[in-house]
């Protein structure tokens, strides 16, 4: 009998990019850059403009500890992510990356890094997340 056809070639579409993310950490109660800060913002804007990034997020989050028990030491560290996440946005900025492909977002102390017990200092929590898209 005649050999069987060759098996048609797979095709398989080339996967988006991954996002490239980058986690820029703050001190307790902070929301001003550290030199090892500044760094890692300065990579991802260097970054952003070697691969092909159409937004960059900037997500801002705290741990959940606060000076303030309950619901207003939530609102606290809701306004601290936020104020964390312009401080990264304004270096983007200070970087060369143009403020209309940033958006940001304050998620104050939900989506911890590291799930921790109430009112805990845990350093990996209180960051912000630079994501290329």
């Amino acid at each position: 009998p005649p050999p069987p056809p060759p098996p048609a070639p797979v095709v398989v579409p080339p996967a988006p990019a991954p996002a490239r993310t980058y986690l820029v950490f703050f001190d307790w109660d902070k929301s001003n850059l550290t030199p090892r800060a500044r760094e890692i913002v300065a990579q991802a804007a260097q970054a952003s403009t070697h691969v092909q990034t159409t937004r960059i997020e900037v997500n801002g989050y705290t741990d959940n500890s606060a000076a303030h028990p309950g619901p207003r030491g939530e609102r606290y560290n809701m306004g601290l992510s936020i104020r964390r996440a312009q401080s990264v946005k304004a270096e983007l900025i200070r970087d060369g990356v143009p403020a209309t492909v940033i958006d940001i977002h304050g998620y104050g102390e939900s989506h911890p890094l590291v799930p921790t017990g109430p009112n805990t200092r845990e350093p990996q929590n209180r960051r912000v997340e630079i994501i290329l898209r």
